[in-house]
């Protein structure tokens, strides 16, 4: 039976394009609209650092524990709805956010949308590989995630600016209106599935899948990596306030917010690494932003405050590629199930950006960014090194096949 994809410069593929970057956009400004404020809840609330950081990790834990669930309902509901409900359900839900009288019952919101947020990443990645030309899924998966850089980049930028001139409360509720507007506006833009037929299946049938996909070694190292950049990732920024708000640098949170900004490299390598992929293959590309991540965490080292943020800039430049490149390899991959799959990966991922996360708090305190750092770099040496190991089982496979031509 012949697929009806939608093919590369259609008036189609345009519409789901940018309303997949937008639901991207929402998703992740909402999922990461309180790290800004984590050194604003520690005065506020007079809680540590790691503690404040729950107002992240824990929105991210939620997200991974029902992100599994909601791609298996999505199997029988379907996709565009499932990701419709997830927006709108999330974004009422940012706009409440900024009503929280306690930091106990912030995070109870926190963790309620990470919930509902479950309804979107693994989903959208599973309807790009099933909807899009198999040629141009991995340069669409390249322009989704960089949404998530957009939409990261601007709700920390929003959050920051409001906070310095009004209140979080305010900064909150913005961004949740916002979203909201966004939202409503993906319900009607993103194309129907055209290739997805609804499946009717047993929650008890969840276990066995998943299982099925730990199982491959590839599909088990892609979700290891996913743990570690995200985690380092997460822990770099979660912290990097508190590093540059305090002396010598003593910068405002407004200035903060802005560092953000760094996000918009991140459209640039997410993209130009997915297309890169679709032309030398995944496992050099994926090595290749890997070692970029690491240059740039080290490289944040330096106390110069320009030096450090260059650091900082390469070090995201190298995220959105790695997570770009091994997002879509975990959906080229799995010839079924690839929603779970997707799910399964991005367990693992935001596991990571909850366990490292918090623990980057303990190493901040413990030896300040230098601590951090030591960390981070650890985990993105053995990223690197599960990297440079599908690397070399890929080559050794293609040599196979061609000896065996």
């Amino acid at each position: 039976m012949m697929k009806n994809y939608i093919q590369q410069g259609s008036r189609t593929y345009w519409q789901a394009i940018v309303a997949l970057f937008l639901g991207s956009f929402v998703t992740f400004a909402i999922l990461y609209c309180t790290q800004p404020l984590i050194s604003v809840f520690s005065r506020e609330f007079m809680i540590s650092p790691a503690v404040a950081s729950l107002s992240v990790s824990l929105t991210t834990a939620s997200l991974a524990v029902f992100m599994i669930a909601i791609a298996w309902l999505s199997d029988a509901a379907g996709r565009k709805s499932m990701m419709t409900t997830a927006l709108l359900a999330s974004s009422a839900l940012a706009v409440a956010l900024a009503f929280a009288p306690n930091f106990l019952l912030l995070l109870l919101v926190r963790a309620l949308q990470g919930a509902l947020l479950g309804g979107f990443p693994a989903i959208a990645m599973a309807y790009i590989n099933e909807e899009f030309d198999p040629r141009i899924t991995g340069l669409v998966m390249g322009i989704y995630v960089s949404g998530t850089a957009i939409g990261g980049m601007m709700g920390r930028m929003i959050i920051g600016a409001l906070t310095d001139l009004f209140s979080w409360h305010i900064a909150l509720a913005a961004i949740g209106v916002l979203s909201l507007a966004v939202s409503v506006w993906f319900r009607f833009a993103l194309p129907a599935s055209q290739n997805f037929s609804p499946q009717k299946r047993m929650l008890k049938e969840i276990a066995p899948v998943l299982i099925r996909n730990v199982e491959q070694p590839l599909l088990l190292s892609l979700y290891c990596i996913g743990f570690l950049i995200m985690g380092s990732f997460v822990a770099c920024y979660n912290y990097l306030g508190y590093t540059l708000m305090a002396a010598p640098y003593n910068l405002s949170q407004t200035v903060v917010g802005f560092i953000f900004g760094f996000y918009l490299v991140g459209t640039i390598s997410s993209t130009l690494m997915g297309k890169l992929t679709d032309l030398i293959g995944n496992a050099k590309v994926l090595c290749i932003a890997l070692g970029i991540m690491l240059a740039g965490c080290l490289i944040s080292l330096n106390a110069h405050l320009a030096v450090k943020l260059l650091g900082v800039t390469v070090f995201t430049f190298g995220f959105f590629g790695s997570h770009a490149v091994a997002s879509g390899w975990v959906a080229k991959s799995a010839a079924a199930d690839r929603a779970q799959a997707s799910s399964l990966y991005l367990l693992f991922y935001y596991v990571g950006s909850s366990v490292i996360g918090f623990v980057g708090g303990e190493f901040l305190r413990w030896a300040g960014w230098n601590g951090l750092v030591l960390l981070v770099s650890g985990a993105l040496v053995i990223a690197l090194l599960i990297g440079i190991i599908l690397a070399q089982t890929a080559r050794a496979k293609l040599s196979c096949l061609q000896t065996a031509k």
